[in-house]
């Protein structure tokens, strides 16, 4: 997942308001969101090469995303899948705040990774490289491949966006945030961050939506859930940077 963006407790109808982009290699095997076969409670998309996830939430209401940090210096050799976190988290009865507790001792086993997790209700945010565990704010916050709210401009700019629909609309449509996902204007060459990765990739990775010959958004997902516990779950799937199919989940937080 290389974009977040998330309104959390500010709407008057949605505690939680998130869209969010899932950027990948074309070639890697994934399946589309569902309620996993093994463990029905967890509705995710999946990774086939690792079986963990980059966003999921469990009918019991445990959220968690996750983003990679860019560091293309990093080495890879014993580092585990960081889609393992998520499937763990979302599997197990623990609470957010004793789960990152534990993560903390075994952040190094994973290359460099943002984390959002908790419920609804309660979130934090978690990253390898600083080592701390925070508590989300409510407000209007993004994240990509650097640490939360750092101001790259995907991140701001699908802020401000998100913003305004929120603003604009005390029902949101999902399309509206799937418009906002949709974005693939560049960044100008002003605007980039150095990542390392050179300034001809830089732009490339700088829109919302990422197209480039083997390598782009596979998935696009919205998430709402209101204050009755109401949880609206929007995917559509990317096939080489065209639209593939859309799935839609309706259920209730079990209590």
């Amino acid at each position: 997942m290389c974009l977040v963006n998330l309104q959390w407790k500010t709407h008057q109808q949605y505690k939680l308001i998130l869209a969010a982009n899932r950027d990948e290699f074309y070639a890697r095997p994934t399946t589309q969101a569902h309620f996993w076969e093994d463990k029905p409670f967890i509705l995710a998309g999946r990774d086939l090469l690792g079986m963990g996830t980059w966003l999921g939430i469990t009918k019991q209401g445990r959220f968690a995303t996750l983003t990679n940090i860019r560091h293309p210096g990093e080495q890879t050799d014993g580092k585990k899948s960081r889609g393992d976190i998520l499937s763990n988290y979302l599997s197990s009865d623990i609470t957010p705040e004793r789960f990152l507790e534990q993560l903390v001792y075994e952040k190094d086993r994973y290359l460099g990774f943002n984390l959002l997790l908790g419920t609804p209700d309660h979130l934090y945010y978690f990253n390898n490289q600083q080592g701390r565990i925070e508590t989300v704010n409510h407000g209007t916050h993004g994240l990509s491949n650097h640490y939360l709210n750092t101001a790259w401009p995907k991140v701001v700019k699908g802020n401000q966006m998100l913003e305004s629909v929120a603003k604009n609309h005390d029902v949101i449509n999902p399309d509206t945030l799937f418009n906002i996902l949709a974005h693939s204007e560049e960044a100008g060459t002003d605007e980039l961050p150095d990542t390392g990765v050179g300034l001809e990739l830089e732009k490339k990775l700088s829109p919302l939506f990422i197209k480039t010959p083997d390598y782009g958004t596979r998935s696009s997902t919205v998430l709402l859930v209101d204050y009755n516990n109401h949880v609206h779950y929007f995917e559509r799937t990317y096939k080489n940077g065209n639209f593939h199919g859309e799935v839609n989940y309706d259920f209730e937080i079990e209590r």
